[in-house]
């Protein structure tokens, strides 16, 4: 127990000294605290001050940034001054770049109002936008009226298919070609290509002042300077090549041989303008006014229509000109090249600007179809009434017979062409029946004025030998493979029955005339 007491008594002593020791550790503790709390007193100045330095830095560095770009600015419009005070004619891509560079800045300080320099920057850079407008409409005509020259007639004939160039010596004549709507032998192998109207590199440099002119507002002056140049001299490549401006007057009152020698060039000038200079000034506008489908229509409307309205205007002339037999091959012919050049019509004349110049094209080969029809009639008509001026007194064929047969034989020529002619005013199938019709009708009306002809024999047995040999000569010139096609053999064996029926009756009348004399004698 004694033993127990001591260990009681240490344990009581040290347990004193354990709480000693902590309130003495509290008491210092306590003091951290009151002299933290001093600390955070005394820190919170400094931070305020230390967060004001920041904000300060931060406000200062976007502001030297805002500074710099504003500057930046600045020297963008003082390096674009530069250029377009020195004009377009040195370096046109640098006066274009530093107009684009203009109209950059132009953007920055209208989003930007609230910087303090933005109105004066905005209307120095609108002066200086506004007299590069001037020097850039000055420089667009400059380049047109330099680059737009006329296409050399030779140069034209060597965009032509071989089977079309003229030869060495109607090139020395001026390019004249004889009448007559020659085709090359093999379509699929006629490639037609447009001369470059401007030099290929020059293209894109008016383009680009095209894009600034528009987008300035200038699309009225743009198109009229441009329309001008190139209208120009899209006449003076037709004039060097020979086209005339004639009246219809003047056209109808021309002699025959004349007018058949300007047929046929102008269905070589036809093709010439719609597949080589319209389709070259067609790809020039697309490629110039990029910026906009309206002005490429319309300013090619305005180049094209006066060079396009004197080629129409002498076919309409031909078409309305009195009708007779010899015209009507070159009015074939005029309508096969028009129907020819109704796929690059489509193409190249489209919009509404070229509408007009594209149903007048269209109305010239309704109008060469339909007078091309009338003068069908009015041969055959001429043919069945045809007065017998003299007899053939040894029963030989008529003049008539061969010029008919002459001119049926060329129809058989046209027969592809006059079936689309048919066509036109859905009065075929396709099939030429139509055709077939109308040259049968030919040959049955020379045959009724062969019927009266021969009635004026008072010998039947020439009257026989005249209509067996003028319808011999009718089949035999219809023995070909294309006239069978039209009028089928049946036509054909008919006839020669009738020749066969007129060598019998002749016979008969001979011998008959024969036998009387010796039974008289």
């Amino acid at each position: 127990m004694e033993s127990l007491a001591q260990r009681a008594a240490l344990l009581r002593e040290s347990l004193g000294k354990s709480q000693a020791a902590t309130d003495a550790v509290v008491s210092i503790l306590g003091s951290f605290d009151s002299r933290l709390s001093a600390l955070d007193a005394a820190m919170r100045p400094i931070q305020l001050r230390t967060h004001a330095v920041r904000t300060a830095h931060e406000n200062i560095d976007r502001t030297l940034r805002s500074a710099d770009v504003i500057l930046t600015q600045f020297d963008r419009t003082r390096e674009a001054e530069r250029e377009i005070q020195k004009g377009p004619h040195d370096n046109l891509q640098s006066f274009l770049d530093a107009v684009d560079r203009l109209r950059s800045i132009e953007r920055f300080f209208s989003s930007n109002r609230s910087y303090s320099s933005s109105d004066r920057v905005l209307s120095h850079v609108n002066a200086l936008l506004s007299k590069a407008l001037v020097k850039m409409e000055g420089e667009f005509q400059n380049q047109l009226s330099q680059r737009s020259k006329p296409i050399e007639p030779d140069r034209l004939f060597d965009c032509l298919p071989s089977t079309l160039r003229p030869s060495s010596e109607s090139r020395a004549e001026g390019g004249k070609h004889s009448s007559g709507g020659a085709q090359p032998d093999n379509q699929e192998a006629a490639v037609y290509s447009p001369p470059a109207l401007i030099e290929p590199k020059f293209v894109p440099l008016l383009a680009k002042l095209a894009q600034q002119l528009v987008q300035a507002g200038c699309q009225q002056q743009c198109a009229e300077i441009y329309s001008e140049a190139r209208a120009s001299a899209l006449e003076s490549s037709l004039k060097s090549l020979g086209v005339e401006k004639l009246s219809k007057d003047e056209v109808q009152k021309m002699p025959w041989e004349i007018l058949e020698s300007k047929i046929g060039n102008w269905i070589h000038f036809m093709r010439i303008a719609v597949k080589l200079l319209f389709a070259g000034e067609r790809q020039l506008c697309d490629q110039v006014f990029e910026c906009s489908q309206s002005l490429r229509d319309k300013c090619f409307s305005a180049i094209t229509k006066n060079s396009l309205a004197t080629l129409l205007s002498f076919g309409e002339a031909i078409a309305m000109s009195k009708r007779s037999p010899e015209k009507l091959f070159v009015l074939l012919d005029m309508y096969e090249i028009m129907c020819e050049l109704q796929t690059e019509i489509d193409t190249i004349f489209v919009g509404e600007s070229c509408s007009q110049m594209h149903d007048s094209a269209l109305s010239l080969r309704k109008c060469l179809a339909r007078t091309a029809q009338k003068t069908f009639s009015d041969f055959e008509e001429s043919v069945e009434n045809d007065v017998a001026k003299f007899i053939i007194t040894d029963g030989t064929v008529h003049p008539l017979t061969i010029y008919v047969m002459n001119y049926v034989k060329f129809l058989f020529d046209y027969q592809s062409t006059l079936k689309q002619l048919f066509v036109e005013f859905k009065r075929d199938d396709g099939t030429g029946s139509e055709l077939a019709c109308v040259t049968m009708s030919i040959m049955q009306a020379l045959q009724n004025n062969l019927d009266s002809r021969a009635k004026q024999y008072q010998d039947p047995a020439l009257m026989h030998i005249f209509l067996m040999n003028n319808i011999h000569h009718i089949v035999n010139s219809v023995d070909r493979p294309e006239a069978k096609d039209l009028l089928g053999d049946d036509w054909i064996q008919t006839h020669r029955r009738i020749v066969l029926q007129n060598a019998v009756q002749y016979k008969r009348v001979a011998w008959a005339k024969i036998c009387w004399q010796i039974t008289f004698d």
